[in-house]
């Protein structure tokens, strides 16, 4: 690969990713570290700490900062650090990082003959971070509702009703519950603007694709809200990264990136941003609102691009900012992969197998229909994991259950996007499901349009 080539790094729920693209030939090169076999001392479960309350999903971000640590040295071992032009971060989104008033100095003085994580498991007063499947702030939503006047003005403000995993409500809690160690923290970062941080060598700051899934934005001015960080936590400004509306360079990489990983020290670090914002770049959708885009991952998402703010009333979906400074709308699903999966392990079959018995079942399922909420979900608000079934078949019904789940997350994604406008001429599906055939066939008979899968799986990291 020549030189000028770019970096994405995308760290999501599972793993950590980098994709190496040099434009001006296509070449690409990948490379994955998954958290759960590559750091069993955390005692993660699809890269979270779940405790006895299964609403409670945290990550200790000392395991974030040994991936990202392990990602360089793999570039610096492949020769590609010194090629890399510009890189930037795409994060899971709405997870907090909390972080003390020797960060910023600890950042300077990084020594390259040292790791990063010896050099910064200290700085953090919170030790672990709630991330997007964390439901265990309800109360915090109902608070911070009620103090901003109801769902409709949350969400014409913030873009989004009061959100259990945003960071307003994930913040209270914690103030509320642990106000000395909320007073110890001098900076929250995003996952997106802190890895960002430890790039460039100094906190970072967000941008409106992340910080605008917050509930903490107003999406009108593009700034943090007084009110909406008042109705938080007190003196809650001081405490959160600068909001950036559109793409920026927000510097070089830092010297301890040239030192002990090899990089140019001409690199350029654009702004962090969250996943999804990052795959609506990768998949090419900035400027095409007719073309939406279905992640199946970890959790599912439908998104597109668009540049109408939707005013009404809604208890789903989000608005979040783009590239260009415009917006894209949201809805988040939490029971994406991780419920196809437990029907599948449930009948010893290969990912192969659920595709062919949702290819050779007739459509419809012959009205047997699943509510699949494996755990606890986001769209609609279910906040007691339950799975309930129609139409007279039972959990021993391999065929059934298998249609019946994938019907059910393809029909609510339809039923839970009509707020956006417009249905879609056609829908790009990314992530490690768009790689199943019955999965895509069952969402192009749900939504009635032509449905492909986007080539490159990593969209998120390549956008980035």
């Amino acid at each position: 690969m020549a030189k000028n080539c770019f970096l994405g790094l995308d760290l999501s729920t599972q793993s950590l990713t980098a994709v190496v693209v040099e434009p001006a030939t296509g070449d690409l090169q990948r490379h994955a570290i998954h958290f759960d076999s590559c750091y069993p001392s955390y005692q993660t479960t699809d890269g979270v700490i779940i405790g006895d309350d299964p609403r409670v999903a945290h990550v200790d971000p000392r395991m974030w900062i040994e991936a990202l640590d392990d990602m360089l040295d793999w570039l610096n071992q492949k020769g590609l650090s010194r090629k890399i032009g510009g890189l930037g971060v795409s994060a899971q989104q709405h997870g907090t990082v909390y972080l003390d008033q020797e960060f910023p100095k600890a950042l300077f003085q990084l020594d390259p003959s040292q790791n990063l994580l010896v050099q910064l498991k200290h700085i953090f007063p919170r030790d672990t971070s709630p991330i997007w499947m964390d439901s265990s702030t309800n109360i915090e939503c109902r608070e911070i509702t009620e103090c901003l006047g109801g769902d409709l003005n949350v969400t014409q403000l913030t873009g989004s009703v009061a959100t259990e995993r945003f960071a307003a409500p994930q913040i209270r809690k914690f103030w509320k519950e642990k106000p000395v160690a909320y007073e110890k923290t001098s900076h929250i970062a995003l996952i997106s603007s802190f890895i960002t941080s430890l790039l460039v060598g100094r906190l970072a700051p967000v941008d409106a694709g992340d910080g605008f899934g917050t509930n903490l934005a107003d999406i009108q001015t593009g700034r943090w809200s007084p009110v909406a960080m008042e109705a938080t936590a007190p003196e809650l400004e001081q405490r959160l990264p600068p909001l950036l509306v559109k793409d920026k360079v927000v510097g070089n990489v830092s010297s301890y990136l040239v030192a002990k990983f090899g990089f140019n020290p001409q690199a350029e670090v654009i702004v962090g941003s969250g996943d999804n914002p990052c795959s609506l770049v990768g998949l090419g959708l900035i400027g095409t609102p007719q073309i939406h885009a279905i992640s199946l991952g970890t959790s599912d998402t439908y998104f597109g691009y668009t540049q109408q703010l939707k005013d009404e009333q809604r208890s789903t979906g989000h608005i979040f900012g783009t590239t260009d400074g415009q917006y894209m709308f949201l809805i988040c699903f939490k029971n994406g992969s991780l419920a196809r999966e437990q029907v599948k392990d449930r009948y010893g079959l290969t990912w192969g197998d659920f595709s062919e018995i949702l290819m050779q079942t007739p459509p419809g399922n012959s009205g047997r229909i699943m509510l699949p909420y494996f755990m606890p979900e986001t769209t609609p608000l279910v906040l007691h994991p339950e799975v309930l079934r129609f139409g007279g078949f039972s959990e021993d019904d391999v065929k059934a259950n298998v249609l019946a789940v994938a019907e059910a997350q393809a029909m609510a994604m339809y039923r839970h996007s009509g707020w956006t406008g417009q249905r879609p001429k056609r829908i790009v599906v990314t992530a490690g499901g768009s790689e199943n055939r019955g999965l895509l066939e069952v969402i192009s008979r749900v939504f009635g349009t032509e449905v492909c899968s986007f080539e490159i799986k990593e969209s998120a990291a390549l956008g980035a």
